[in-house]
Formats: structure tokens, C-alpha cells, sequence
């Protein structure tokens, strides 16, 4: 399968968690080391508007196939999943409505109480969404480990595509530019099996935002990279590519894993790709590598074709 450099990222909401100043600042270590890198599958939907109910829905399967591998002892490969929605708002578990400048039987767009953590977000177009469900045995059992590094991945990408310096806050989850939001990360662990994940506002129309109070923080502002560039010389749908390839490059480079980048004309067969590639990656005892190849592109190939 051919490697993957794109991808895009939207965040699900934040997740806080009580920490202690040196938990706060246990910023980022490196993962396990493997003699070869852990392959991760890689559905990169980016250029697409996946409605949020089905981007959630395939989240919730893919954590269930995985759990199941785990539970008959089998090993199952880590799953990367990039895509805009549309336009969204999500709260997590312990969601105040407070946070919501409207009435939520007359809300603007669709709102959905999810079981990750944090307050309530928007997604919408120009916001690049990564959902990243990975297994934390094989790299660290450590939810303030898995947020920090998943800011790292993002402070990396505004780094060195957009020469743009880029911060946490004590206390806060996500990433700041200044007292501006352009990131946020609301996750959910199930046996250690990651879900939701993280979202950077690249072109996002911001004007949604001010219908709530984004991640229930009053005095601070969202801001994006398409705001910070101040010059406006690159279009959107090129900051939109940056964006997705630098996201996926550092992801791959943090987590110490191996992209492989699983071709999907239509997101509503993604699961059962998913689900094809699970099985043959882990039948591969009884026949070669390459055998193992081209019966998952021939396979994929025909689902596609459906």
C-alpha cells in the first residue's frame, strides 16, 4: 500500500483532567521502542464533509473489532482515521449547557452529547480531524502521556509547516498561539483503546464559535492558522493540504508508526475495510507477505467496486 502524507484534524472537544504541576509538565517522552514500527492503518478522508453521527459510529466499531482482538489474545494494528465534517456541535459525557448560547431544541446545527471528555465544541469546514484509535499497551499506559503527545504532534505541524510558535497552557488542554485556541483534543479510552481525538482549525469559518463557549473557557479566544498567517498568499485548499500532510507526518514520526494508507472511494464502506484488513493482516501464519498484499488490494478493490 502506497505511504500516506496527508491528513487533517478537528477536535472532538477537550478533555481535562486533574493534574499536579509536575504531571502538567511531564510534557512528552519518547514511546516504546520496536525494532520495526507498528503499522497503522490510515483512512484519509479529508477532502470529504463526513456527517459526524457516521464518523462516530465507525469509531465505536473499530474500538469493538479492536477490543476483540485483544481479548482472543491477538494483536490488531493501530487505526488513524482524517476528515472535515460538517457543520457540528459536540459535547462530551459532562457537558453543561450552560456553555450553549441558544436552546438546544433550536440549535443552529445538529448537537451531540458524546461519551469523550470536555465541554462543548463546534466542526465544521476547514477544521482538519484526526481520530486516532490506537492501542496504548503497545506504547504508553499513560492518559496524561497520550494528551501531551498528541499536543506535541500539533505544536510540531504549526512549527515546521507554518514556522508558527506554538505553546500549551498550564492547566488547559490543547494548543495556543498566544491567548488564541487552535487546537483542542477531547478523547475517550475504552481497554486502552483510544477514540475521538483532536482537531486544528485551519480555515475554519470561526463565526460558529461564538454561539457557545467553546470548551467552556470564557476569557479566551479560537483562533486558526488561515488568522495567523496575516499575509493571506496561500488559498485555502493548499493550507488545507499542508496542514494534512505535516499532521500525518508528525503523527507517524511521535507515535513511532508506520502509515499505511488504505484507499476508500466512498466513507460509508470504511468499516468493512476495516474489518477485511483486521482479518488479513492476521492470517498471514499460513501464506507470504506478498500473497498478504495482494489479496487485501484485490479485496479492497472489489469492495470499493460495490
Amino acid at each position: 500500500m502506497e505511504s500516506l502524507h496527508r491528513v487533517e484534524t478537528l477536535l472532538p472537544g477537550l478533555h481535562h483532567h486533574p493534574r499536579t504541576k509536575a504531571n502538567r509538565n511531564r510534557v512528552f517522552r519518547s514511546v516504546k521502542v520496536f525494532n520495526n514500527p507498528r503499522k497503522c492503518q490510515c483512512f484519509d478522508l479529508h477532502d470529504k464533509l463526513v456527517p459526524y453521527k457516521k464518523a462516530w459510529t465507525w469509531q465505536k466499531r473499530i474500538v469493538e473489532e479492536k477490543k476483540t482482538l485483544i481479548d482472543t489474545n491477538q494483536d490488531c494494528p493501530d487505526t488513524v482515521i482524517l476528515l472535515q465534517h460538517s457543520p457540528v456541535y459536540t459535547m462530551g459525557t459532562g457537558s453543561s449547557e450552560d456553555y450553549l448560547n441558544f436552546d438546544v431544541k433550536d440549535a443552529p446545527f445538529d448537537v451531540y452529547r458524546t461519551e469523550r471528555g470536555g465541554e462543548v465544541t463546534y466542526h465544521g469546514p476547514g477544521q482538519l480531524v484526526m481520530y486516532p484509535i490506537i492501542n496504548l499497551r503497545n506504547h504508553e499506559m499513560d492518559l496524561h502521556w497520550y494528551l501531551r503527545t498528541l499536543e506535541e504532534v500539533v505544536i510540531r505541524v504549526l512549527s515546521s509547516a507554518f514556522s508558527i510558535k506554538a505553546s500549551r497552557l498550564d492547566g488547559l488542554t490543547g494548543v495556543w498561539v498566544g491567548d488564541q485556541k487552535v487546537a483542542a483534543i477531547g478523547i475517550r479510552v475504552s481497554k486502552w483503546i483510544t477514540y475521538h481525538g483532536l482537531a486544528l482549525n485551519v480555515t475554519t469559518d470561526l463565526t460558529p464559535f461564538n454561539s457557545i463557549v467553546p470548551c467552556g473557557i470564557r476569557d479566551r479566544q479560537v483562533g486558526s492558522i488561515k488568522g495567523l498567517l496575516e499575509d493571506g498568499k496561500v488559498g485555502d485548499l493548499r493550507l488545507i493540504d499542508i496542514a494534512h500532510e505535516s499532521l500525518l507526518k508528525e503523527f507517524s514520526e511521535v507515535f513511532k508508526l508506520q502509515i499505511e494508507k488504505e484507499t476508500v472511494s466512498d466513507p460509508n464502506i470504511l468499516f468493512f475495510c476495516v474489518r477485511l484488513v483486521s482479518i488479513l493482516l492476521f492470517c498471514t501464519v499460513r501464506i507470504s507477505e506478498m500473497d498478504a498484499e495482494l489479496m487485501k488490494s484485490k479485496a479492497m478493490e472489489l469492495l470499493i467496486a460495490q
